[in-house]
């Protein structure tokens, strides 16, 4: 019996990887969305899924802001947020107008690409200037309208900052929020919001809360730098099996 148009295994699979993926953000600060959506894209369409994830993300980061709300530079949230208002609508079209394939290698190499230059530690000359702020609200606002995944981008304009984690961290999240219901608004817009959309987000809330209580109580037991490795090796492995797959259903569309 399918439970919101997934089968009993898609189903456990796709509670399995979002379990673990908020693990893994609550310890790492980063990567739920692009493990969610590289993770299920390999069953399901990115149409279906990144909806979903938007969702997701909206409702986590409303739980979170509260807690980091004075901690918000204010500063750049405003111009990361101007360089996203034109942009965001950019990756929807993409997500709405693109045909599968050629959407799941997109969100692959932008995936692949963002956590080479974070596992690298690629930083920015001038990183604090206003003009690489308007960019990377831009750039990270396309993912985030396509795939979901703005939040490696912006990692990676905030490793060429000198904020403090505290602030990086309040600010990301003030930033998501605000792009993620953008985003949504505008996926729905295009038709890419239906019941099921509503139905999956809310079964996976209960593997999303549960994933970032166990990993509060377990954070400190374990290096956080380590994880964040691992966190950057499976991203760029799933992104790899992305390709990997896209490439093999192009070839058989043509065959």
């Amino acid at each position: 019996m399918d439970i919101a148009g997934l089968s009993p295994f898609e189903l456990t699979y796709a509670l399995i990887v979002v379990f673990l993926a908020a693990i893994i953000r609550r310890y790492t600060g980063f990567g739920f969305s692009a493990l969610v959506v590289l993770g299920l894209s390999l069953w399901l369409t990115p149409a279906e899924v990144v909806p979903m994830v938007l969702l997701l993300e909206i409702v986590a980061s409303t739980h979170m802001l509260p807690s980091v709300w004075r901690h918000i530079d204010w500063y750049r949230l405003g111009w990361l947020l101007l360089g996203s208002a034109f942009s965001i609508p950019l990756g929807v079209y993409l997500l709405a107008s693109l045909p599968e394939t050629e959407m799941r290698i997109l969100i692959s190499t932008l995936i692949l690409a963002a956590s080479i230059l974070i596992g690298l530690g690629f930083s920015i000359r001038d990183g604090n200037g206003r003009g690489w702020i308007l960019t990377a609200g831009a750039v990270s606002s396309t993912m985030t309208g396509a795939a979901a995944t703005g939040g490696l981008a912006v990692v990676v304009f905030f490793l060429s900052t000198s904020l403090n984690p505290a602030v990086s961290r309040a600010t990301l999240v003030a930033l998501f929020l605000a792009t993620d219901i953008y985003s949504a608004s505008l996926a729905g817009s295009h038709g890419l919001v239906a019941v099921d959309t509503f139905v999956r987000g809310g079964i996976f809330l209960i593997p999303l809360f549960i994933g970032i209580s166990l990993g509060s109580r377990q954070f400190g037991r374990s290096r956080v730098s380590s994880l964040r490795r691992f966190t950057l090796t499976l991203l760029i492995v799933l992104s790899v099996l992305g390709l990997l797959r896209a490439t093999y259903l192009s070839l058989i569309h043509i065959s």
